[in-house]
């Protein structure tokens, strides 16, 4: 594990000389003598020894008074992986700054959201990161500007606004300090923006490597029609966010994810960004998880055969609870089938700018509307359905980016109808638990059966002790030895 390496001054240091880009996000590079900070993979000289000082965070760099690399550009690096990777106070409260939460209901917001006073989050976060919640939603409204104004052409008082700034005196006073450069002469630097108004084509950063074959297979072949479709060697889907909703097409590309957004409020940019990345699980350190999966000898040749395999998760945790049920005990495309027609009777229709995708899925609240009578599906999941959807309603449970992952679970399992494997596929691909495992899975025994494992789930489970904490990782290591659709990019229409 990597927490708090920027504590670690050698360590960092050979990162910094040896330009190891593994680091990026991890931690970044303050230089004294010019007052500017860097990611470790900084492509100019290194600088002396005596003249690096080391910090946990964007934030933190910038509340230490260094501006951003031109070259480099740390702010645009992957987040660190620590974050998706822990359920504690801090991990939770950073994921729900990124999705935006200090923004809209500042910093007591986040609090109420975690159930702790602002005084205990602000102390832990300093303590952490080196910056408290409100300098960190700052960095991320200053990438949020920079994107705006390098990739659009929108004004910059509207940039000021989409980018959650409180006045143009403010965001101009904070684009400078940070990049040293004026809203203005940022965009000449950038080139022409394009001309489309709230459509923004970005580049999304990985740690490499990244193996995009289950990744999108997955979510091309579990996709729902009218939500979800793979088009021109794209992921393309419908988002709700807090203040309209947008259209995201998401392609790989060798060093990076292209990803192309039209948003009917460009307030929501960071947010979308945000929900992209953790579908994609793209702030995760592949080289840390494939290591520790290879010192199992039975695991290792799948493993080294296509490292770098993400977790697919979910742009929101109560469409997944409610499609996991949905697909309980049925195949793939029977799971699909049952969607659709929720998606039909109680989605939101949206407009898509290129045809395909015509609704939201549809939120708790519809869903606490229907009748249960008008489901095609056997009396038990109707009941299970319609009990978590009404315990999703009342916010009885939180499947949310800043969940805690044990309450989460023991929520679930109080409801009838949720078994292991329901409650561990929530907890894998709508909360990102790294360590959720699904033992039981036909998929995951079949597999196991053939790599000479054990295959039943008790002693499957007490055999995937040398997993831990990336268990969820083996899964999709698993699943990848069969010949299921969701292992392979889909062929081109």
């Amino acid at each position: 594990m990597l927490d708090r390496v920027h504590t670690d001054v050698e360590r960092c240091v050979r990162a910094v000389q040896s330009k190891d880009a593994r680091f990026d996000g991890w931690f970044f590079t303050g230089v004294t003598s010019t007052g500017i900070y860097c990611r470790p993979s900084c492509p100019v000289v290194p600088p002396k020894v005596e003249n690096m000082t080391f910090h946990p965070s964007a934030a933190a760099a910038q509340q230490a008074g260094f501006r951003a690399c031109k070259r480099c550009r740390p702010d645009a690096s992957p987040g660190s992986p620590q974050w998706n990777e822990r359920a504690d106070l801090v991990a939770r409260a950073v994921r729900l700054i990124a999705d935006g939460v200090v923004d809209r209901d500042g910093v007591p917001g986040l609090a109420a959201k975690l159930g702790y006073s602002t005084r205990q989050i602000e102390r832990q976060l300093r303590a952490e990161i080196g910056a408290g919640p409100l300098a960190i939603a700052r960095a991320q409204r200053a990438q949020t500007a920079r994107l705006l104004i390098e990739t659009s052409s929108l004004g910059m008082t509207d940039v000021a606004t989409a980018a959650g700034f409180s006045s143009i005196r403010q965001f101009n006073d904070t684009v400078r300090e940070v990049f040293a450069l004026s809203p203005t002469e940022l965009r000449r630097r950038a080139g022409d923006a394009p001309a489309a108004p709230g459509t923004l084509s970005l580049r999304l950063p990985f740690r490499a490597p990244l193996c995009p074959d289950n990744l999108f297979g997955h979510l091309a072949a579990t996709g729902v029609p009218g939500v979800e479709e793979w088009r021109d060697g794209a992921y393309r889907r419908t988002l709700r966010l807090p203040h309209g909703h947008a259209v995201v097409a998401l392609s790989p590309r060798p060093d990076h994810i292209a990803c192309r957004l039209t948003l009917t409020d460009l307030r929501d940019l960071s947010i979308a960004i945000s929900r992209c990345r953790w579908t994609l699980d793209l702030d995760a350190d592949p080289v840390a998880v494939d290591a520790q999966l290879c010192e199992d000898p039975r695991l290792a040749p799948v493993v080294r055969a296509a490292p770098g395999r993400r977790v697919p998760r979910t742009v929101d945790g109560e469409e997944f609870a409610v499609r996991a049920v949905l697909g309980q005990q049925v195949s793939t495309a029977a799971a699909r089938t049952h969607a659709a027609r929720l998606v039909l009777a109680h989605g939101c229709p949206v407009d898509d700018p290129a045809g395909g995708l015509t609704h939201l899925f549809p939120d708790a609240a519809a869903l606490a509307e229907l009748d249960p009578e008008s489901l095609a599906l056997p009396r038990a999941r109707r009941t299970t359905l319609t009990s978590l959807v009404a315990a999703l309603a009342v916010g009885k449970i939180d499947l949310g980016v800043g969940s805690d992952w044990r309450e989460a679970r023991e929520r679930l399992r109080e409801l009838p109808g949720f078994g292991p494997w329901t409650v561990e596929s929530i907890a894998m691909r709508a909360l990102g638990d790294p360590d959720a495992f699904i033992p039981g899975d036909l998929g995951v025994k079949v597999a196991a059966r053939a790599l000479g494992l054990p295959s039943t789930p008790a002693a499957l489970t007490a055999h995937a002790r040398v997993w831990q904490p990336w268990r969820a990782y083996a899964v999709q290591y698993l699943w990848a030895t069969g010949d299921h659709p969701v292992n392979f990019l889909p062929a081109e229409r």
